[in-house]
């Protein structure tokens, strides 16, 4: 096998994310099952219908969780009543209104609404992963290329190119989930979502 050096490069590319993702849930108590469920049905329907008039539309809702669970007394020996939740996960493609959606949502659903994470991301990442990997393999580059003088060598041609992990979002927003102001919206600021591609070259050595 001819003289080589293998070296790993990382190359990492941001852009302002433009999509807000809300989980939230709506729980609802009831004295018995059928009531936890026909309340939970109420609060839901005017939480979708609230989200859908901030402009979440169909498919940018999603069910990721539902289930009726007992309470019990304080010796939990019996039950006092039943709890029905559901969850959903909502992505507000204008991050701007994302908090007047989650105001809109708690004015439909009161207090049984719970907001469990908000997260931000860039829709298209398409073109952060083909910064990314450019950048990768420069990094790559300069390593071998360093190698090489280190060993008295000169760089030779690519033999191999391989990416070590499959290029992806890797979100690493700075947000803020402020509190609800006095006119019920709550900021949130996006920051920057970073994608990051790592990849291993194999260069072969020259003479010196």
């Amino acid at each position: 096998m001819a003289d080589h050096v293998d070296v790993t490069g990382t190359g990492s590319a941001g852009a302002a994310p433009d999509v807000v993702v809300l989980d939230v849930r709506v729980a609802v108590e009831g004295r018995d099952v059928a009531s936890a469920l026909a309340g939970l049905a109420t609060r839901l329907d005017a939480a979708v219908a609230a989200a859908h008039d901030h402009g979440v539309g169909d498919p940018d809702r999603r069910t990721t969780g539902m289930g009726v669970s007992p309470r019990w007394d304080r010796e939990g020996r019996s039950t006092t009543g039943y709890t029905a939740h559901q969850s959903l996960r909502l992505r507000v493609r204008e991050r701007d209104r994302a908090g007047d959606v989650i105001a809109a949502l708690a004015g439909a659903a009161g207090d049984a609404l719970g907001v469990d994470a908000v997260s931000l991301e860039v829709a298209d990442t398409a073109p952060l992963l083909v910064r990314a990997r450019s950048a990768a393999f420069a990094d790559a580059t300069t390593r071998a290329r360093h190698w090489a003088d280190l060993a008295g060598r000169s760089l030779g041609p690519v033999l191999r190119v391989t990416e070590v992990a499959p290029g992806g979002a890797a979100p690493l927003p700075k947000m803020r989930l402020a509190a609800m102001d006095a006119g019920g919206g709550v900021p949130v600021e996006g920051g920057e979502s970073t994608v990051t591609a790592t990849v291993a070259v194999r260069f072969a050595l020259g003479p010196a």
